[in-house]
Formats: C-alpha cells, sequence, structure tokens
C-alpha cells in the first residue's frame, strides 16, 4: 500500500499534560518514516492559588517543532494537524486572542461547581442526556466554576487541542471525539445539549460548532505559511482527544478485544458502535466518548503513572534521584505488596503530597507508612503498579459484564505499553492475551485520519470512514519510529 500526494510530508502534533511532541511522516527515498522531531515538558503552573496552562509554551513548542519539520520535509508537507488531552479550554475575546490562561483540569475549583451542578441536575440525570461519566474535571463543571467565580457565560470557548489549531488557521471548530469529553454533547449525536445549556445559565452560542474527525479546516496561515514546505499545507482536525487518536490506531477487529491507552492517566475499555447507558453502566460511571466514525470508546478513566510521577517529583526535592525505567527494572523481581491502594481515591487525583495521600489509605488498612529511603521508593512504585493492574481487572470484567462482550485480547497502546512490569501483571490479573502497541500511538492514529482525510477531501464534511482509519492505521503501525537523534524504537 501507497499513500503519497506528490511524495509531501504530514505533520501530527500530540499535546499531553506531561509531554508534547511534533512527529513528521515522510518519505526516505523510497520508505515511510515517522520521526519524531521535537519533544517537549509540559506541565500545569501554580499561579495566585490556581493551577493554569502556559499557552505561549506549548504553542513555542509547537511552532519550534513545526518549523524544524520544515527544514527536514523541503518536498513540502500536505497537512498538520493536533491532538491533545480533553476537558481543558480556552476563553476568547473579541479579537479572538485568549482572555485568560487556562485553567488546569486538576485544579480544585470544580470541588464547589460540582456539587452545585447536581443540584440543579442531579448526576443520573446527566448521565442519561449525555452517557458520560460523572468527573468534576469534565469541561461542563469547569464552565459551571466560571460562572460561580463570575465570569460572563457570553464569551466563546474553545478546548485546548482546537485552540492551537485556530492558531494555524483562525477556523474555530470543536472536533467531536473531543466534544463528548466536555459532558455537554446529547446521547447519540453530534450536537450539544440544549437542556444541559438551559438549566445551568450556560450560553450555547459560546460554544463551537462541532465538526466531525478528518474535517479539513483549510490553509495553515500566518508566519508559518510563507515558508515553502508550508505553502499549500492544508489544517486537519483529527481525532482531537488523544485517547480516540490512540484507539484509532489499534489494528483490531472483531468484538473479542479491549484496550487501554496508558499514559498520565489510563484509559480502559473497549468500541463500541453505538452507546451503552444500561442502569449498571451508569451505576459504574462508565463513559461513552466519541471515536472516530461516529464509534463509541466504551471506557474508564483509571489513575495513570501520573501517581508515580508526583512521588518520583516529591523524592527528587528530597534528594532522592532514580530514573523512571530503573524503577521499574528493579521493581521486577519484588514479591506483591502486603496491601494494595485504590488508585482511583479522589484524592489521588489532586496534585500535591501523594505520598502522604497514599500512606493515609495504608493506615486505614492497618498497614505501616512508607518513609523515603531507597527501600521504600521501590516498595511505594511496586504498590502502585500491582495497583494499577488490579484496577484494570475490575474495569475490564465490568465492561465485558455490561456489554455481553467475552473479551479475549487486550491492547495496550501509549507510554505505558514500554512498561514490562506493568503489562505482566495486567496479563496475571486479567488472564487476557496482551498484544502491545505502539508508545506514540496517538501519533499513528492522528497520521491514520490525515491520510484517509486526504484520500477522500470531498467527503471529509461528513468525516472520515472507519475502515479508511483502520487501513491507514494498520499500514502506519508497520513503519519504523525515529526519535530526532536517529534512534529507531519499532
Amino acid at each position: 500500500m501507497e499513500f503519497a500526494p506528490n511524495r509531501k510530508a504530514l505533520v501530527a502534533v500530540d499535546l499531553g499534560a506531561q509531554s508534547c511532541r511534533v512527529s513528521l511522516l515522510r518519505w526516505n527515498e523510497d520508505h515511510p518514516e515517522i520521526e519524531v522531531v521535537h519533544r517537549y515538558a509540559n506541565a500545569p503552573h501554580s499561579m495566585n492559588g490556581d493551577l493554569r496552562w502556559s499557552l505561549d509554551a506549548i504553542f513555542e513548542g509547537i511552532m519550534a517543532g513545526l518549523y524544524a519539520c520544515a527544514v527536514r520535509a523541503p518536498e513540502g508537507i500536505a497537512s498538520v494537524a493536533i491532538d491533545g488531552w480533553a476537558v481543558d479550554y480556552v476563553r476568547l475575546d473579541c479579537k479572538g486572542d485568549p482572555v485568560a490562561l487556562p485553567f488546569c483540569y486538576r485544579d480544585a475549583r470544580t470541588e464547589e461547581s460540582e456539587v452545585e451542578v447536581h443540584s440543579i441536575m442531579p448526576a443520573a440525570s446527566l448521565y442519561a442526556l449525555t452517557g458520560i461519566q460523572i468527573m468534576r474535571l469534565n469541561t461542563l463543571y469547569q464552565l459551571y466554576a466560571d460562572k460561580l467565580a463570575g465570569e460572563d457565560v457570553h464569551t466563546p470557548w474553545i478546548n485546548l487541542p482546537e485552540f492551537m489549531t485556530y492558531r494555524l488557521c483562525g477556523k474555530r471548530a470543536s472536533e467531536y471525539t473531543n466534544a463528548t469529553h466536555t459532558g455537554l454533547v446529547q446521547l447519540g449525536t453530534h450536537s450539544w445539549c440544549p437542556e444541559i445549556f438551559n438549566a445551568l445559565g450556560l450560553d450555547v452560542e459560546a460554544a463551537p460548532q462541532i465538526v466531525a474527525a478528518g474535517t479539513i479546516l483549510g490553509p495553515l496561515t500566518g508566519d508559518l505559511a510563507r515558508l515553502p514546505a508550508f505553502r499549500d499545507t492544508q489544517v486537519i482536525l483529527p481525532a482531537c482527544h488523544d485517547t480516540a487518536s490512540a484507539v484509532a490506531a489499534i489494528p483490531a477487529v472483531g468484538d473479542d478485544w479491549a484496550f487501554i491507552s496508558s499514559g498520565t492517566w489510563s484509559l480502559v475499555g473497549t468500541v463500541l458502535n453505538a452507546p451503552c447507558v444500561t442502569g449498571e453502566a451508569c451505576a459504574q460511571n462508565f463513559t461513552n466518548l466519541g471515536g472516530v466514525s461516529g464509534r463509541i470508546s466504551f471506557l474508564k478513566n483509571v489513575n495513570g503513572l501520573w501517581l508515580l510521577r508526583q512521588c518520583m517529583d516529591e523524592w527528587e526535592l528530597q534528594g532522592f534521584n532514580i530514573s523512571f525505567e530503573d524503577i521499574v527494572s528493579r521493581c521486577a523481581s519484588l514479591p506483591a505488596p502486603p496491601a494494595l491502594i485504590n488508585v482511583d481515591e479522589p484524592e489521588l487525583m489532586l496534585p500535591g503530597n501523594m505520598l502522604g495521600k497514599i500512606n493515609s489509605q495504608l493506615e486505614r488498612v492497618g498497614q505501616p507508612h512508607f518513609t523515603v529511603n531507597h527501600s521504600n521508593i521501590l516498595l511505594v512504585a511496586n504498590t502502585i503498579f500491582h495497583s494499577m493492574a488490579r484496577r484494570y481487572a475490575e474495569v475490564l470484567s465490568a465492561t465485558g459484564k455490561i456489554t455481553g462482550r467475552k473479551l479475549r485480547r487486550l491492547f495496550i497502546v501509549g507510554g505505558g505499553s514500554k512498561n514490562r512490569l506493568l503489562n505482566r501483571l495486567t496479563a496475571e490479573r486479567t488472564g487476557l492475551e496482551i498484544v502491545l502497541g505502539s508508545p506514540e500511538s496517538t501519533t499513528i492514529g492522528n497520521f491514520a485520519v490525515q491520510m484517509a482525510a486526504l484520500e477522500n477531501p470531498q467527503a471529509c464534511a461528513g468525516g472520515v470512514t472507519a475502515d479508511s482509519v483502520a487501513k491507514w492505521a494498520e499500514w502506519l503501525s508497520a513503519i519504523p519510529l525515529v526519535i530526532a537523534s536517529g534512534r529507531q524504537t519499532n
């Protein structure tokens, strides 16, 4: 199979809550190759007691990556697409500029707004309208927190990946997969839910128009467009929710498989053709997130490797420096811990004092505290890994029972696919056949949507087809992935 409109390159930008990547797909002589051209760290910052994102730092990283791509691709770049984490958004003034730096979904302001929202619309009512899990980080609760703080509800907003896209081409839109994660999209539709907006006193006119994954917004504009490589580049909306892109990269058929998109968060579930909002799905707070071509990712958010990263940041401040790879390697020979923790306890969703929060859980079950020393660092990590594997097994068991599916295979994609220990523990806990996907699965899914869109641009008003995306995802999965230093990774 070959895809080469004049053998031009493609660029995929993946914005993560901890790490961002700019990747280039081009032809090295006659062989396609994906190169991670630019990777940079990302994190929210505390500002006057608020937890916010630095838009300039994120965008400057994107631009640095795009300029590097222009140097590497003198043949020209056919398209650019940006995906990222969900729920966070940017408010825009009358000139289309940010009103303020956006809040991070982990900011504690939504604790109050969630209570207020549910006093007006009970959680069960919201779930029936949207099929989206009740989590205070959802855009719905953030927008209501703005209202409680006296912000003008009529001020236009746009989710963060689409905002970065907007800066590249001047077109404001909300891509369907990302829109569903707001908790504001009517179940089974591609439209905002007016009942929720009206009940909560929010303005539906402030929300962007929802469009399908694979929509071609138009040409890239601004200074970049003056570069020869970007002269005719189209800006495409991929599956803007990074999990939807990662799932789109899984080359699986049939209905006997599940997935874990493993990184900062672990997204655990399966793919359905229609939403599942049974009483049991609601009781267990499963979510029905939009996928490519209108399919549904039926899943639960499980607290991911962010837990360990939080601990590592604390240990570093106390003078204990140990790499993630070293932790995984040295934990592999440890026995199972005497007690496990609930990785999804609400307190563990908030940043800061992570070891203290873990110790509080252990104290409640009569286990001794972990103090910080070299031996206990490994014991803490081991407890986290075993606890995550147990939670994965619980969620996957519930997934099979609720959907009526007999699950046999488990695809693990994303950065966590490199964690051999966690993968082994997951296999032992679930009894499923583990199939490891690419650590850069989100990028592969991003490229697959772009290729499907460019293959048939006339059809993209309605989005790309699942078959077309799957075809290109399978093709892309066989392409070598190279880091900018030249090291091949798959």
